[in-house]
């Protein structure tokens, strides 16, 4: 799995001879100097899955678009024309998901850009503190949500080609195979799920998360000033108020045993990531629906753009509601269990 016809390196250090090391900054401070370079760094492993996540959507879609086969259930008559596979249902439910996830994580990547930027370029010390605490939070669902479910959209992209998928004539098995090493580069997705709940959330007492949910908030509010958004943004608001009880939940259970606490971290990185996207995806239409009316010509880009939103609150929000019960039922069975009995 992974690239082919790169140049990977395994450095040695003192085999053959004597090796002299140099400490840089003070001892034991190493971890929080590396994260000067490792959080953009993450930031550019997730674009980087989004980009081979987008890469395979583009390239099913126009598969699906020129590729005749079957006819719709209701029409038996063998002598009609068969009809490109895009006006298939499931086609169709695999081309949406992948649309939601590659350009949902696009728009979480493009938005902690923007805040990379603004740390750098704000005068304003306030400003930069506050983009720096939304970079915080934000970095490690950046990182590991395009990396697990723009993977899933190279999937569904495999899956829309059939047979032709897996071979080598069409891009997409290079694509899930390049993509595969993302959840691994840069730190794992387990790694990024331990940083986000038992560093991030609870950094400065949770002003990075309560940051997170200003920003939250107020997309609801601008979005529920809109019929066709009013009840999605009930709906995040809804998933936040649930995201911030079990992050309660669990910063209690850390009190008390935090290796066990822990061991769902990979479980509340994906809830809160759905979150994120979702908040991500209501931004994307309350701008969809002005510009729908008034660009005319881009109409079918617009429109699209509001029916993934539906179609992500739909069939991925609701996701977040299951994976609450699981976090605060959870009492870390697969962390109790001896080692002897795997």
């Amino acid at each position: 799995m992974g690239y082919r016809g790169t140049v990977n390196t395994l450095l040695n250090f003192g085999e053959g001879e004597d090796c002299a090391g140099y400490l840089v900054g003070e001892a034991h401070h190493g971890l929080s100097y590396m994260f000067q370079m490792m959080n953009e760094a993450r930031i550019g492993v997730g674009l980087g899955a989004t980009m081979c996540g987008y890469a395979g959507y583009m390239a099913s879609l126009q598969y699906a678009r020129e590729r005749p086969q079957g006819r719709h259930p209701e029409s038996k008559d063998p002598t009609s024309a068969q009809v490109p596979i895009i006006q298939h249902a499931d086609v169709r439910r695999l081309l949406l998901t992948q649309k939601c996830h590659v350009e949902g994580a696009l728009a979480l990547a493009m938005y902690c850009a923007l805040l990379v930027d603004e740390q750098r370029a704000a005068v304003d010390e306030d400003a930069k503190r506050r983009a720096g605490l939304l970079l915080e939070v934000l970095t490690p669902i950046a990182k590991s949500w395009p990396s697990e479910f723009c993977l899933e959209a190279n999937k569904h992209a495999i899956q829309v080609l059939g047979g032709y998928g897996y071979t080598r004539e069409f891009p997409l098995e290079r694509l899930y195979r390049d993509n595969r090493l993302n959840a691994i580069h840069e730190g794992t997705h387990g790694i990024q799920g331990i940083d986000l709940l038992g560093r991030k959330v609870v950094m400065l007492n949770g002003a990075a998360f309560t940051a997170l949910g200003v920003k939250i908030s107020t997309a609801v509010q601008a979005a529920s000033g809109y019929a066709e958004l009013s009840a999605h943004a009930k709906a995040l608001s809804d998933a936040w108020e649930l995201a911030d009880k079990v992050t309660k939940v669990l910063v209690a259970k850390r009190s008390i045993d935090l290796r066990r606490a822990l061991s769902d971290s990979s479980v509340y990185l994906d809830m809160l990531g759905h979150v994120v996207i979702s908040w991500m995806w209501i931004r994307q239409a309350t701008t969809a629906l002005i510009g729908a009316k008034t660009k005319p010509d881009e109409k079918n880009f617009y429109d699209g753009k509001i029916a993934a939103c539906d179609f992500f609150f739909e069939r991925e929000l609701s996701k977040v509601h299951a994976q609450a019960d699981i976090l605060i039922a959870s009492n870390g069975a697969h962390y109790a269990m001896s080692e002897d009995s795997f």
